[in-house]
Protein backbone atom coordinates (compact mmCIF):
# COMPACT_ATOMS: atom_id res chain seq x y z
CA UNK A 1 0.00 0.00 0.00
CA UNK A 2 2.81 2.39 0.96
CA UNK A 3 6.46 1.76 0.12
CA UNK A 4 9.52 3.89 0.89
CA UNK A 5 12.80 3.21 -0.91
CA UNK A 6 15.96 5.05 0.20
CA UNK A 7 14.00 8.15 1.13
CA UNK A 8 15.88 11.16 2.46
CA UNK A 9 14.68 14.56 3.64
CA UNK A 10 16.51 17.81 4.35
CA UNK A 11 15.40 21.37 4.81
CA UNK A 12 17.16 23.78 2.47
CA UNK A 13 20.90 23.15 2.32
CA UNK A 14 21.13 21.71 5.83
CA UNK A 15 21.97 18.11 6.71
CA UNK A 16 19.44 15.35 6.07
CA UNK A 17 17.10 14.88 9.02
CA UNK A 18 15.83 11.56 7.63
CA UNK A 19 18.20 9.27 5.74
CA UNK A 20 17.80 6.15 3.61
CA UNK A 21 14.36 5.16 4.88
CA UNK A 22 13.18 1.88 3.35
CA UNK A 23 10.03 0.14 4.61
CA UNK A 24 6.46 -0.67 3.64
CA UNK A 25 2.98 -0.50 5.13
CA UNK A 26 1.16 -3.67 4.16
CA UNK A 27 -2.58 -4.29 3.81
CA UNK A 28 -4.30 -5.07 7.14
CA UNK A 29 -1.04 -4.47 9.06
CA UNK A 30 -0.55 -2.94 12.51
CA UNK A 31 2.64 -1.14 13.48
CA UNK A 32 4.06 1.33 15.95
CA UNK A 33 6.29 4.18 14.80
CA UNK A 34 8.58 5.12 17.66
CA UNK A 35 11.82 6.84 18.60
CA UNK A 36 13.10 9.61 20.87
CA UNK A 37 11.32 12.95 21.03
CA UNK A 38 12.32 15.01 18.00
CA UNK A 39 13.49 11.95 16.04
CA UNK A 40 11.15 12.70 13.13
CA UNK A 41 8.02 10.63 13.77
CA UNK A 42 5.61 13.42 12.85
CA UNK A 43 7.73 14.32 9.81
CA UNK A 44 7.57 10.72 8.60
CA UNK A 45 3.79 10.74 9.09
CA UNK A 46 3.61 13.86 6.93
CA UNK A 47 5.63 12.12 4.21
CA UNK A 48 3.27 9.14 4.28
CA UNK A 49 0.26 11.46 4.02
CA UNK A 50 2.00 13.38 1.21
CA UNK A 51 1.84 16.64 3.14
CA UNK A 52 5.58 16.85 2.45
CA UNK A 53 7.80 15.63 -0.39
CA UNK A 54 11.11 13.89 0.15
CA UNK A 55 14.41 15.34 -0.99
CA UNK A 56 15.32 12.04 -2.60
CA UNK A 57 14.19 8.45 -2.90
CA UNK A 58 10.90 6.81 -3.93
CA UNK A 59 7.57 6.85 -2.14
CA UNK A 60 5.00 4.56 -3.75
CA UNK A 61 1.41 5.13 -2.63
CA UNK A 62 -1.26 2.62 -3.62
CA UNK A 63 0.79 1.58 -6.63
CA UNK A 64 1.68 5.09 -7.80
CA UNK A 65 4.88 7.09 -7.54
CA UNK A 66 4.02 9.95 -5.17
CA UNK A 67 6.04 12.41 -7.27
CA UNK A 68 3.76 11.70 -10.24
CA UNK A 69 0.63 12.77 -8.36
CA UNK A 70 -0.74 16.14 -9.38
CA UNK A 71 -2.55 18.56 -7.07
CA UNK A 72 -5.84 17.32 -8.50
CA UNK A 73 -4.86 13.69 -7.78
CA UNK A 74 -3.95 14.27 -4.13
CA UNK A 75 -7.41 14.68 -2.53
CA UNK A 76 -8.68 11.33 -3.81
CA UNK A 77 -5.51 9.53 -2.72
CA UNK A 78 -5.47 11.21 0.70
CA UNK A 79 -9.06 10.14 1.33
CA UNK A 80 -7.72 6.59 1.45
CA UNK A 81 -5.55 7.60 4.44
CA UNK A 82 -7.15 8.71 7.70
CA UNK A 83 -5.10 10.92 10.04
CA UNK A 84 -5.53 11.54 13.77
CA UNK A 85 -3.54 14.68 14.52
CA UNK A 86 -1.78 15.21 17.85
CA UNK A 87 -3.66 18.48 18.42
CA UNK A 88 -7.09 17.05 17.42
CA UNK A 89 -7.91 19.92 14.99
CA UNK A 90 -11.59 19.95 15.89
CA UNK A 91 -13.58 23.07 14.99
CA UNK A 92 -14.98 24.67 18.15
CA UNK A 93 -18.09 26.07 16.45
CA UNK A 94 -19.22 22.64 15.23
CA UNK A 95 -20.79 19.90 17.35
CA UNK A 96 -19.09 16.54 17.74
CA UNK A 97 -21.46 15.12 15.12
CA UNK A 98 -20.67 17.97 12.71
CA UNK A 99 -16.91 17.64 13.24
CA UNK A 100 -17.00 13.93 12.46
CA UNK A 101 -19.26 14.47 9.45
CA UNK A 102 -17.12 17.33 8.08
CA UNK A 103 -15.07 15.22 5.61
CA UNK A 104 -18.34 14.07 4.01
CA UNK A 105 -19.88 17.54 4.03
CA UNK A 106 -16.81 18.84 2.19
CA UNK A 107 -17.68 16.32 -0.54
CA UNK A 108 -21.18 17.88 -0.73
CA UNK A 109 -22.89 14.72 0.50
CA UNK A 110 -26.41 15.02 1.86
CA UNK A 111 -26.73 14.49 5.61
CA UNK A 112 -29.38 11.84 5.02
CA UNK A 113 -26.76 9.71 3.25
CA UNK A 114 -24.32 9.62 6.16
CA UNK A 115 -26.23 10.42 9.36
CA UNK A 116 -26.63 6.77 10.39
CA UNK A 117 -22.93 6.06 9.74
CA UNK A 118 -21.82 9.04 11.85
CA UNK A 119 -24.12 8.12 14.74
CA UNK A 120 -22.98 4.47 14.70
CA UNK A 121 -19.32 5.51 14.58
CA UNK A 122 -19.74 7.92 17.50
CA UNK A 123 -21.36 5.14 19.50
CA UNK A 124 -18.48 2.80 18.56
CA UNK A 125 -15.91 5.23 20.01
CA UNK A 126 -18.06 5.82 23.10
CA UNK A 127 -19.40 9.28 22.22
CA UNK A 128 -23.02 8.43 21.49
CA UNK A 129 -24.19 10.74 24.29
CA UNK A 130 -21.84 13.57 23.31
CA UNK A 131 -22.68 13.99 19.62
CA UNK A 132 -24.39 17.36 20.17
CA UNK A 133 -21.67 18.75 22.47
CA UNK A 134 -19.14 21.31 21.26
CA UNK A 135 -15.36 20.69 21.58
CA UNK A 136 -14.75 23.28 24.34
CA UNK A 137 -16.84 21.21 26.77
CA UNK A 138 -15.29 17.86 25.83
CA UNK A 139 -12.52 16.28 27.88
CA UNK A 140 -9.16 15.56 26.28
CA UNK A 141 -10.07 11.90 25.91
CA UNK A 142 -13.40 12.76 24.30
CA UNK A 143 -11.70 15.10 21.85
CA UNK A 144 -9.24 12.33 20.99
CA UNK A 145 -12.07 9.88 20.29
CA UNK A 146 -13.90 12.48 18.20
CA UNK A 147 -10.72 13.00 16.16
CA UNK A 148 -10.44 9.24 15.66
CA UNK A 149 -14.06 9.05 14.52
CA UNK A 150 -13.53 11.90 12.04
CA UNK A 151 -10.47 10.12 10.62
CA UNK A 152 -12.51 6.94 10.17
CA UNK A 153 -15.75 8.29 8.72
CA UNK A 154 -14.41 8.08 5.16
CA UNK A 155 -13.54 4.39 5.65
CA UNK A 156 -9.80 4.82 4.96
CA UNK A 157 -7.55 1.89 4.07
CA UNK A 158 -4.77 3.22 6.33
CA UNK A 159 -5.06 5.10 9.62
CA UNK A 160 -2.16 7.24 10.86
CA UNK A 161 -2.37 8.28 14.52
CA UNK A 162 0.20 10.74 15.89
CA UNK A 163 0.69 10.22 19.67
CA UNK A 164 -3.01 9.35 20.16
CA UNK A 165 -2.49 8.34 23.80
CA UNK A 166 -0.03 11.09 24.74
CA UNK A 167 -2.52 13.28 26.63
CA UNK A 168 -4.78 10.71 28.29
CA UNK A 169 -4.52 8.58 31.43
CA UNK A 170 -3.47 4.90 31.21
CA UNK A 171 -7.02 3.41 31.37
CA UNK A 172 -8.19 5.61 28.51
CA UNK A 173 -5.00 4.88 26.58
CA UNK A 174 -5.81 1.17 26.79
CA UNK A 175 -9.37 1.87 25.65
CA UNK A 176 -8.13 3.84 22.66
CA UNK A 177 -5.71 1.05 21.80
CA UNK A 178 -8.56 -1.47 21.87
CA UNK A 179 -10.34 0.71 19.29
CA UNK A 180 -7.26 0.68 17.06
CA UNK A 181 -6.84 -3.09 17.42
CA UNK A 182 -10.50 -3.66 16.58
CA UNK A 183 -10.22 -1.34 13.59
CA UNK A 184 -7.23 -3.32 12.37
CA UNK A 185 -9.12 -6.58 12.86
CA UNK A 186 -11.82 -5.17 10.58
CA UNK A 187 -9.24 -4.65 7.83
CA UNK A 188 -7.67 -1.20 8.18
CA UNK A 189 -3.88 -0.83 8.30
CA UNK A 190 -2.86 1.13 11.41
CA UNK A 191 0.29 3.17 12.10
CA UNK A 192 0.57 4.62 15.61
CA UNK A 193 3.36 7.09 16.39
CA UNK A 194 4.25 6.91 20.08
CA UNK A 195 7.16 7.12 22.49
CA UNK A 196 5.31 5.11 25.17
CA UNK A 197 7.37 1.92 25.55
CA UNK A 198 5.06 0.49 28.22
CA UNK A 199 2.08 0.84 25.89
CA UNK A 200 3.89 -0.83 23.00
CA UNK A 201 5.01 -3.71 25.20
CA UNK A 202 1.35 -4.63 25.73
CA UNK A 203 0.96 -5.51 22.05
CA UNK A 204 2.74 -7.94 19.77
CA UNK A 205 3.12 -5.57 16.83
CA UNK A 206 5.69 -4.52 14.27
CA UNK A 207 7.88 -1.55 15.27
CA UNK A 208 9.37 1.11 13.03
CA UNK A 209 12.08 2.80 15.11
CA UNK A 210 13.62 6.15 14.11
CA UNK A 211 16.92 7.12 15.68
CA UNK A 212 19.37 9.74 14.44
CA UNK A 213 17.52 10.05 11.16
CA UNK A 214 17.55 6.36 10.28
CA UNK A 215 14.78 3.78 10.49
CA UNK A 216 15.03 0.20 11.74
CA UNK A 217 12.14 -2.24 11.32
CA UNK A 218 11.48 -4.90 13.96
CA UNK A 219 8.95 -7.47 12.77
Amino acid sequence: MIRFENVGLRYGVGPEILRDLSFDIRPRSFQFLTGPSGAGKTTLMRLIFMAMRPTRGLINVFGRDATSLTKSDLPAVRRRIGVVFQDFRLLDHLTTFENVALPLRVLNKEESSYRTDVVELLRWVGLGDRMHAFPPVLSGGEKQRAAIARALIGKPEILLADEPTGNVDPPLARRLMRLFVELNRLGTSVVIATHDINLMNQFNARRLVIEEGRLTVYE
